[in-house]
């Protein structure tokens, strides 16, 4: 009898375990988060207009788990003298926080930092003259303050 009731009982205890186990995996992110947390966060056009794509449709990309949230440009203005950043720096954001939740943040830093001043000098070529001239050098004032201060 107390044969039958360990067996039983273990039996039991292995079925638990699997269907926890299959629940856990079934929540866990895709295998590729990381290749498409890269492929987001590069200097290029084509990257940011994935990212913002994606942005734009973040429930197809639920089971990545991804931190979407952003304060845009922290404590700077997020349209500095009327140039659109927010974007940009919300692209900025979503590297930062995804890059540390994943525990790489220190080895992607620098791109992220790159990425975003890539971004905002795009921002900036739909200016000409003095408009632009005075965007490029607010790019680089929040470029040169997310690489120091970021």
């Amino acid at each position: 009898m107390h044969r039958r009731l360990a067996t039983g009982l273990a039996a039991s205890a292995l079925a638990v375990i699997t269907v926890a186990a299959t629940a856990t995996s079934a929540t866990a992110a895709p295998a590729d988060k990381p290749q498409v947390l890269s492929s987001w966060t590069q200097t290029s056009a084509s990257s940011h207009n994935a990212w913002t794509a994606a942005r734009a449709n973040q429930a197809a990309w639920s089971a990545y788990q991804f931190d979407w949230t952003t304060d845009y440009c922290s404590s700077s203005p997020d349209n500095p003298f009327g140039f659109p950043f927010a974007t940009s720096c919300a692209r900025h954001d979503f590297g930062y926080r995804n890059y540390k939740a994943a525990g790489s943040f220190s080895a992607n830093k620098a791109r992220l930092d790159s990425a975003f001043y890539e971004d905002l000098k795009r921002v900036c070529n739909g200016y000409g003259g003095a408009s632009k001239a005075a965007c490029n050098s607010t790019a680089w004032t929040y470029y040169q303050a997310v690489r120091a201060f970021g």
